[in-house]
């Protein structure tokens, strides 16, 4: 793959904006409190799939990583796990019975902390999965771990369970960087944990890193993605840190003056692309790289990918059901999000035996926008005609107010528009949620607001 395209500087700072990620449309900044339960139930049974994605939210981890946005909850106790794995089993019994004509055919794990869990919780709790859903034979199970918590026969008691997928969180691997955000942990300890998971069956081991960090440098991050070449994984996950101090209290503790300037974090980004495709791994988009022969590639270069709020998966004809605290589902022709306090779950629970927070019914305008945004983000590419046939439309007439938005891409070399399909070009690869922006019905209301990260 050419990298050399993606860094053209003046492109990248004329469209450095904020934007959405795209892991739905509309974005959950839409969700609203008149979607409730019973909106769901009839989502469920209006829905055409038959296939089911079940995410469920492990909330809880051992310490406060500092530059971490996401919803947890920092505690040693392990009881706590218990009470929260009790009112999980109510949920997973409540909502099991409105899918009971469904196939699962992939579970995946996050947090919080997934590892958290005792081997003996997690038997549990995949039991318990298992009972309720029909599960495929071939199903997909994915696994989040925190390797400073965990001993090297965890890979073993997963592989058991029927886990075939492992994301571990690395970030980073110099000592000054992981004492800074406080997560150190054994590069040596991850190199053989990896090996054990390939070793037991795993089909898949992906790690994350982050560039933006405190302290980091293009010659510490160099150290890094060495590491993680010779670890050969299968995917890595690479993420720009987001510094939001008036949002994340944590974040707090890193000081301006220790993050990367603007410059030197645009060149740990360009360093981790251009390194990471000349060891060979392909770019799949915004943060997300794959060996050639990993299914992500192929999905890709078939123009078959898809994206969800777990990123990008080949699993895109599954209705998607989150379990536990703040999950997110997208049922047929909903979304919906469980309340985000662990507390306020525990007595929706109780209450209610379900946790619907929020949520939306998308009306057709949506799902076509939708689909167009999801082709865009995910295969770089759009047959006219495909969307014509999919909701009897006429494109450019539907998008007539939109199109000439499209102009100033066209100008730079971004992407063509032709009478039959829209091509995004490589130079592009950074700024594809610039271009699906264009076709966002909801963006205006949202461009004075900072309610988005930055594309770059």
């Amino acid at each position: 793959m050419q990298t050399k395209e993606f860094f053209d500087k003046a492109l990248l700072q004329k469209y450095n904006t904020s934007g959405p990620r795209y892991t739905s449309y509309p974005t959950a900044l839409e969700f609203n409190s008149e979607f409730n339960d019973q909106a769901l139930t009839t989502a469920i049974e209006k829905s055409p799939n038959r296939d089911l994605s079940l995410y469920v939210h492990i909330p809880f981890c051992h310490s406060l990583c500092y530059y971490c946005g996401c919803n947890k909850v920092i505690t040693r106790h392990r009881d706590k796990a218990d009470i929260y794995l009790d009112f999980l089993a109510e949920e997973i019994s409540s909502r099991a019975p409105l899918f009971k004509d469904y196939t699962v055919k992939q579970l995946h794990w996050g947090g919080g902390t997934p590892s958290f869990l005792t081997q003996k919780q997690m038997t549990t709790l995949v039991s318990q999965l298992k009972e309720r859903f029909n599960f495929a034979d071939d199903v997909e199970m994915s696994i989040e771990v925190d390797p400073r918590e965990v001993e090297l026969d965890m890979a073993d008691h997963l592989r058991k369970l029927g886990f075939n997928r492992i994301s571990i969180g690395v970030q980073d691997i110099d000592r000054k960087v992981q004492e800074t955000i406080n997560r150190v942990q054994s590069t040596e300890f991850i190199e053989q944990l990896i090996a054990r998971a390939k070793k037991v069956g795993f089909s898949s081991v992906n790690v994350d890193l982050i560039y933006g960090l405190p302290h980091q440098t293009t010659e510490t991050f160099t150290k890094t993605l060495e590491k993680v070449k010779e670890m050969d994984v299968d995917r890595i996950s690479l993420f720009s840190y987001a510094h939001l101090p008036s949002r994340f209290a944590a974040q707090r503790k890193l000081r301006d003056e220790w993050l990367p300037s603007t410059d030197e974090k645009f060149a740990l980004m360009r360093l981790a692309i251009e390194t990471l495709c000349e060891y060979g791994y392909e770019f799949i988009g915004m943060d997300h790289f794959a060996k050639p022969d990993d299914e992500l590639a192929i999905a890709q270069r078939n123009g078959e990918l898809h994206r969800n709020f777990q990123g990008y998966t080949t699993k895109g004809d599954c209705d998607l059901l989150g379990l536990g605290v703040s999950s997110i589902s997208n049922i047929g022709n909903s979304y919906s999000q469980n309340l985000k306090d662990l507390q306020d779950y525990y007595r929706a629970i109780d209450d209610h035996k379900h946790a619907v927070d929020k949520g939306l019914t998308l009306v057709e305008d949506d799902n076509i926008r939708g689909y167009v945004i999801k082709e865009l983000m995910c295969n770089h590419y759009l047959s006219k005609a495909e969307v014509n046939t999919k909701f009897g439309i006429n494109f450019d007439e539907y998008f007539a107010d939109d199109i000439p938005s499209l102009q100033t891409f066209i100008d730079d070399g971004l992407l063509t528009n032709s009478e039959s399909e829209v091509v995004v070009s490589q130079k592009a690869r950074l700024l594809i949620r610039n271009i699906c922006m264009t076709f966002d019905a909801y963006m205006k209301q949202h461009l004075k607001t900072q309610r988005f990260s930055r594309v770059i």
